[in-house]
């Protein structure tokens, strides 16, 4: 089940240290000297992990012990391992910042703790130099349950100021200091306003990672590092899951997310996917797959119709918004998902999913792009703020996800404001959120600004497929 594989967490500070570079740049490196390296990112995040895959030349995974039961956590984790000869997970945040300041859920060193992974922790060096020790030493000690096995600096103006820093740390015997990345604009990845930009929309300059592994081979002691991950026993039991406090738990299933074998094919499913479209956790599309369904691919912004054969439909989040102009040119498109809608074709969509199937998306720069129209309202980026926060979303009606009190943990991170909301048809009440009611359901049609991650309750996608098929048995009477 590869619960015994070379594994290693890449911790943070804090947000911005440069995790994903680093963490982007060493699994590039790695993969280069002809390893098998599976990347995976703590939390709720589609961005960081596509910069993991451009990589590794394999899919990133997420690892969220807030939204998904410690067991399928774990039983992700192994089962993305199998045949992978080492795991790179890079970390959220700061290495202790999760749900809430009261206790580690959700956090970069619980999924280490679950994982028995070692940590390597990555440090801001700018600015500092023996005071470097200082901080090492409060992230070391915090929590002695987790293991700090070694340290990496970021933003080192030189080898004179790399020599200072690292003899505080390994004078204090806190572990080894194994390199660091130099300050350099080019190894600093393009961000706008949800973050850096994810690379289907734009992929990573040409060269940019040849230079980043130069980079990582010139200043870190790869070897180091690759003995550090190989210090990780075994992954820990399901006992020992349970004596950390489980925090809520897997719906009656047998224990396990995935069916022994994948199901016979029985539906297609038309998955949105291109610049526009392209959030989605990888283990969501495995568990449809692993039930039957077979995906489609296909282009809201360049394609001129749904896949033929398609039997359901999922627009997963993204940005419509740096793309409203196209989408909305596409008519035959629009008119393509309408005339599903209009034969009862099941429909899930997930934030820029949602904002697609409006009436209309306003840009910050308040201009209207009329789009599908199966939603009231409009998704408007004018005068909007942040939204960002864990779900529990409880279905109030029956879905293609599920009846009416399917309960599924999730995220919202979005922008955009939709004024579109009506409570009598809202498709969830969030009851970690004062449950406050959130999205829009009615007959086939589910749309929601929540990020579902279908790990979180294991009837989720045997859900959509069923009922993908049951659509597919009436569209070939």
């Amino acid at each position: 089940m590869g619960g015994g594989v070379p594994r290693l967490v890449i911790g943070g500070t804090s947000s911005g240290v440069g995790k994903t570079t680093f963490s982007t740049g060493l699994v590039a490196a790695l993969t280069r000297r002809g390893l098998r390296v599976q990347p995976f990112k703590v939390g709720p995040d589609y961005i960081d992990p596509s910069y993991h895959r451009a990589a590794a030349g394999v899919p990133s995974r997420n690892l969220d012990s807030w939204m998904l039961p410690r067991e399928a956590l774990v039983e992700l984790f192994q089962r993305a391992c199998r045949g992978a000869d080492i795991a790179i997970i890079e970390g959220v945040m700061g290495l202790f910042d999760g749900h809430s300041g009261r206790d580690e859920a959700g956090s970069t060193a619980e999924v280490a703790k679950l994982l028995g992974a070692p940590v390597l922790l990555l440090m801001d060096a700018a600015r500092m130099a023996r005071s470097a020790a200082a901080l090492a030493l409060g992230y070391a000690r915090f929590d002695p349950a987790l293991r700090v096995s070694g340290f990496a600096l970021n933003n080192v103006a030189g080898e004179s100021h790399y020599s200072y820093a690292r003899e505080a740390i390994e004078g204090a015997d806190l572990g080894p200091v194994v390199g660091y990345l130099p300050r350099d604009p080019a190894l600093v990845l393009p961000e706008r306003h949800l973050g850096l930009v994810p690379t289907p929309e734009r992929a990573l300059p040409e060269g940019f990672l040849d230079g980043l592994v130069a980079t990582m081979e010139a200043h870190l002691d790869i070897d180091a590092i690759l003995g550090i991950a190989s210090s990780a026993g075994p992954v820990p039991d399901a006992g020992h899951q349970r004596r950390m406090g489980e925090p809520h738990s897997l719906p009656a299933s047998g224990g396990t997310l995935f069916p022994p074998e994948p199901l016979p094919a029985s539906a297609n499913i038309a998955l949105a996917w291109d610049e526009a479209f392209s959030f989605y956790y990888q283990d969501n599309l495995d568990l449809l797959e692993a039930y039957g369904a077979t995906l489609l691919p296909f282009s809201p912004l360049h394609d001129p119709s749904l896949p033929p054969g398609a039997d359901a439909l999922l627009l997963g989040g993204g940005f419509p918004e740096m793309h409203a102009t196209a989408l909305s040119a596409n008519g035959s498109m629009k008119d393509s998902i309408r005339r599903a809608a209009e034969a009862g074709m099941p429909i899930y969509a997930e934030c820029g999913g949602l904002m697609y199937l409006t009436e209309a998306i306003v840009d910050e720069a308040g201009v209207v792009h009329p789009m599908v129209g199966l939603l009231p309202g409009r998704c408007s980026m004018v005068g909007s703020r942040l939204q960002l926060a864990y779900a529990e979303a409880i279905s109030l009606r029956d879905t293609p996800l599920g009846p009416a009190g399917t309960r599924a943990r999730g995220h919202e991170f979005h922008w955009s404001i939709w004024d579109g909301l009506d409570p009598g048809l809202a498709a969830y009440r969030l009851a970690n959120r004062s449950d406050r009611v959130e999205g829009y359901s009615r007959g086939d049609l589910l749309a929601s600004f929540v990020h579902l991650h279908f790990g979180t309750n294991p009837r989720l996608a045997p859900s959509l497929v069923a009922r993908a098929a049951n659509y597919r048995r009436r569209r070939l009477v």
